[in-house]
């Protein structure tokens, strides 16, 4: 269990969780549901410990595993049901009373919520702690939330959180001074810093008719190129508009506010499965949370469950700043099943509505790439560049995709131009001189020049296999062989399964007659060959036929000339 997971005190049952021995049943579902469970497959267990349940509706760890997968479904009434159940059968879980937490206060009956929180049957320390801070407001009772909320401060460690759902809390009933002399003060820690921090400041500073304020408070945090939700604001401050407080409008904003603050600081520490918990409890608590939602889908999304982050994207309102990050990262889900066609979709129609995000081009461009769709990759790429008011350092890997993208399409002036204007931008990238020079290589063009860049690229990342490989290629076709060796074997260390880095040793270790060597490593690159999706400098055919006859005579059939060290003559 993570430091914080540690604090907000959240854990699971400590019932035995074996599988019921039971010849009714009850076995095959309890399996299936613990093995969805296994898997981050929530609908699936949800329905699987729900049949289980019908044979043993009692069993305690049923309940709460079931509790468990509809939260992170995002069913928060059916997880309450349940909860309900489990607490009538005598047992205590502090996620199974976050579902009952959550439906109380989603009912705005903060009574009751501050009744579960005095009676020990909250969530956790720093979350009832907050949560019953915003239940006080919710009651009306100004003073006893602000005092909650100190109480909270007072515990070692949990000061920031605090003072900044203090600010928020102040801004929420209009004391626009309060709140800001905590942001102000700093006492809110790294959460005025946050993209949701900076925001609610800003607008708490326009109430304030601080707009300048707000402005240089924005460019300090977010510099010139600003999301759609950022320029939007900045267009309103500069217009003199006032801006709404809107990141906690209501006691009830504010109770989903903490489950995302603390949903955040989860994701942080990578604990994925509590982190959709909360994140999934701040989405119910307020539907328009689009922080929320986007953080749910990406947390479902690193879990491998790209149906449901593909649903989740979809929930956010195309009318809402971030539907770009919303679309982009729906077409990533379903890139990631093999859905490239509709990812594909998703992004062409994301150019009409947000054309002007040089994000969008490029996103739809490596999509193309990758399905190598080179000349569409081409124009797309070309389209994100013209974007930009002024080409920078950080435009370099556009230069570097485009020239990929050239190269693969048989435009090699155009792919040499843009890998030349990327190291431009970026003198050592090691990608780009390693790209360059193992493309001069292979065309057989200036391979001094090849050399000399793929020896910096190598200086740079001297643990790149793919690198280290193609510093013995250029060697090799520079019928350096006995340097060539050294640095093949290296990269065969470093990509002991790469087809095309066993190949280019065997042809190595044949050019130094090593023949038995060359042809054990050609046998183990076919080995490796993905015959699907051969790539063409691991040719399995090719690599055949060099078992068969020996490279000298591939060569000469190839219509290649024999080998030639380039000491022979000394």
């Amino acid at each position: 269990m993570t430091a914080l997971a540690r604090i907000l005190g959240v854990g699971l049952l400590t019932v035995s969780l074996a599988a019921p021995a039971t010849a009714n049943g009850i076995a095959g579902s309890y399996l299936a549901a613990r093995q969805a469970s296994f898997l981050g497959d929530f609908e699936s267990a949800a329905f699987y410990y729900g049949r289980a349940l019908a044979f043993d509706p009692g069993k305690p760890e049923l309940l709460e595993r079931a509790i468990i997968s509809n939260i992170s479904l995002g069913d928060m009434t059916d997880a309450a049901a349940l909860a309900r159940q489990l607490g009538q059968r005598g047992f205590a879980s502090e996620l199974a009373q976050m579902a009952i937490l959550a439906e109380e206060a989603g009912s705005e009956n903060y009574a009751t919520v501050i009744e579960m929180i005095d009676s020990q049957k909250g969530v956790g320390l720093l979350a009832d702690g907050l949560v019953k801070s915003w239940a006080e407001l919710g009651r009306g009772d100004v003073g006893a939330a602000m005092n909650a909320f100190d109480e909270v401060a007072r515990i070692d460690g949990l000061g920031g959180f605090a003072s900044y759902h203090k600010a928020l809390a102040l801004a929420s009933v209009g004391d626009w001074d309060g709140a800001n002399s905590l942001f102000a003060g700093d006492t809110t820690g790294g959460m005025s810093n946050t993209r949701r921090g900076v925001m609610a400041r800003a607008e708490i500073l326009s109430q304030l008719d601080r707009n300048e304020d707000a402005l240089a408070l924005l460019e300090q945090s977010f510099g010139v190129d600003l999301d759609p939700g950022l320029s939007a604001m900045q267009a309103q401050l500069q217009a003199g508009e006032t801006l709404p407080f809107t990141h906690a409008r209501s006691p009830r904003d504010g109770i989903a506010e903490v489950f995302y603050t603390l949903a955040g600081a989860l994701s942080n520490e990578r604990n994925d499965d509590l982190t959709l918990l909360y994140s999934r409890t701040a989405e119910h608590l307020r539907p328009d949370h689009i922080d929320a939602l986007l953080l749910s889908a990406e947390v479902l999304e690193d879990m491998g469950q790209h149906d449901l982050a593909v649903q989740t994207y979809a929930r956010v309102p195309q009318d809402s700043y971030a539907f770009h990050a919303a679309e982009l990262g729906r077409a990533e889900a379903l890139r990631a099943q093999d859905k490239a066609a509709e990812a594909i979709a998703v992004l062409e129609a994301l150019t009409e509505s947000h054309g002007d995000l040089p994000v969008v081009w490029t996103t739809l461009a490596d999509l193309q790439r990758s399905e190598q769709n080179f000349d569409a990759a081409i124009a797309d790429y070309t389209r994100a560049l013209s974007l930009y008011s002024e080409i920078t350092e950080r435009q370099w890997f556009l230069y570097y995709a485009r020239g990929i993208s050239n190269e693969r399409a048989d435009n090699w002036p155009e792919a040499e131009a843009d890998f030349r204007r990327a190291l431009e931008l970026n003198p050592d990238q090691p990608q780009v001189l390693n790209y360059l020079g193992y493309s001069l290589v292979e065309k057989k063009l200036k391979l001094d020049e090849a050399l000399d860049l793929i020896e910096r690229a190598v200086a740079a990342r001297p643990n790149s296999g793919y690198i280290v490989d193609s510093l013995g290629w250029v060697l090799y076709r520079l019928g350096r062989y006995e340097e060539a060796v050294p640095h093949m074997e290296r990269a065969a260390e470093l990509m002991p399964i790469d087809p095309v880095v066993n190949d280019h040793l065997g042809d190595v270790y044949w050019s130094v007659g090593r023949y038995r060597e060359a042809e054990f490593m050609w046998k183990r690159a076919l080995s490796f060959v993905d015959w699907e999706d051969a790539a063409a400098e691991a040719d399995p055919e090719a690599i055949k036929r060099k078992i068969e006859v020996g490279l000298d005579v591939y060569r000469s059939e190839q219509g290649l000339p024999p080998l030639e060290s380039a000491n022979a003559a000394e």
